[in-house]
């Protein structure tokens, strides 16, 4: 029976060769909510480290509510409604912030799906982030460790500061959501280039499920603590895409619980490590581009024998990626991983995107890449892996290669954090 891996907008299967042995990495089920209305609205009234929201919205004239952008599958339309109408009751004027970092902005059609309901759309001010216009952000001055702060300043202006985030593994800043909405989220350039420079992310602890001594996790706190009170809205949600947890509070407080929660169902220990790895960028929304689908591959390493092949099946609707990403992964296709990441060690700043391609060299440099995707045969060229066209023969290649019929599966890709 083939297994269903995410990809694209649904799924494809995976019809393993006949003398394949297959240990499919799965998360670690974690009961759905029953009725997810009712814990969000129970999330609000019930806060962690903070007053009820009807009590923080009091007195308040303007609210800046920070959202993620198309790559992550907030479910908005669950979430914003009871937020919204709060705070319209409380007398705001609400500002609904899109968290785009240095990705590009979307449309109108694209934002009224990342709402997800009609009548938030109706009483909210829709505004995407420019990480580029440096008139549209604050200067918060600049952290311990020498990064210029520059945020929004929809956000830094506003009586009341929301972030509305999906904690998931991230391969950099440990988890997701929480702080990570502002930054990198809404912050300006300089912000973002800094502290994905290599001196961050060449540190051994800036890894996926890692806050202790994750240099962008520290970054990232201090950077929310110079805007004031701010609060956060954090849900994990299974692989089937059904909330488990909903949490609100005080920024720190609130993410702190919900990666309690992640951290139960997305590390796994598979207990060993395998010559071939199957895993993929997660299906849509993250796998609409290459450059999101380095993340499956740096978060199966952790159960990739040195020297084995890691296969990645990820739609990449979109192509390859912004055209900073294509000009790095150039650069990496010609200087090779090693060339490649020397060249960067002492920029202060990170040339745009280049960072993604950074994370890519782990993974040339632990083993062979091989991409199974939609990507064009110009697209294909840029990504410095070699690409197949079928997923029985690249595992096939594979066993032969190794001599060894173990394979792991991960059908969620990056969203499941295997340990050997």
């Amino acid at each position: 029976m083939p297994i269903e891996l995410l990809y694209g907008p649904g799924t494809i299967p995976l019809d393993l060769p006949p003398d394949a042995r297959v240990t499919v990495v799965r998360k670690r089920p974690v009961p759905a909510l029953p009725d997810p209305v009712s814990a969000v609205r129970e999330a609000y009234e019930r806060p962690l480290g903070c007053p009820p929201l009807a009590e923080v919205a009091r007195g308040c004239r303007s609210a800046c509510i920070v959202i993620c952008d198309i790559t992550r599958p907030v479910p908005n339309g669950l979430l914003l409604r009871p937020l919204v109408e709060t705070l319209v009751a409380a007398g705001a004027t609400v500002t609904v912030l899109v968290a785009t970092g240095l990705h590009r902005a979307g449309d109108a059609d694209e934002g009224a799906r990342l709402i997800g309901d009609p009548w938030v759309a109706d009483h909210v001010t829709l505004a995407w982030h420019d990480a580029t216009d440096d008139d549209a952000h604050s200067d918060l001055g600049r952290t311990a460790a020498g990064t210029p702060v520059r945020i929004d300043s929809r956000l830094v202006d506003a009586d009341l500061r929301i972030l509305v985030g999906l904690v998931e593994p991230h391969f950099m800043a440990g988890w997701s959501g929480g702080r990570k909405v502002v930054a990198p989220g809404v912050a300006g350039e300089a912000t973002i280039r800094r502290f994905h420079s290599a001196a961050f992310m060449e540190d051994p602890a800036a890894r996926a499920c890692n806050l202790a001594g994750n240099p962008l996790h520290r970054e990232q706190v201090e950077i929310v603590a110079m805007l004031g009170p701010v609060y956060s809205v954090d849900v994990v949600l299974d692989e089937r895409r059904r909330l488990v947890h909903v949490s609100f509070g005080d920024v720190l407080t609130s993410h702190a619980a919900a990666v309690a929660v992640a951290e139960r169902t997305c590390v796994v220990d598979v207990g060993r490590r395998f010559r071939t790895v199957v895993t993929t960028g997660a299906g849509q929304p993250l796998d609409l581009t290459y450059y999101q689908t380095v993340k499956g591959m740096v978060c199966a390493l952790g159960i990739l024998e040195p020297g084995g092949t890691l296969i990645v099946a990820s739609h990449c609707a979109e192509g390859l990626g912004s055209p900073h990403f294509r000009a790095a992964q150039r650069a990496l296709v010609n200087l090779g991983p090693d060339a490649f990441v020397a060249g960067i060690l002492a920029k202060p700043l990170a040339d745009v995107d280049e960072w993604q391609t950074e994370q890519q060299a782990k993974a040339m440099r632990a083993g062979t890449v091989r991409l199974f995707s939609a990507l064009s045969p110009a697209d294909r060229a840029d990504t410095g892996v070699e690409c197949v066209d079928s997923l029985t023969d690249a595992v096939a290649a594979a066993i032969a290669r190794s001599g060894d019929p173990e394979v792991a599966v991960i059908p969620e890709g990056p969203y499941v954090i295997p340990l050997a």
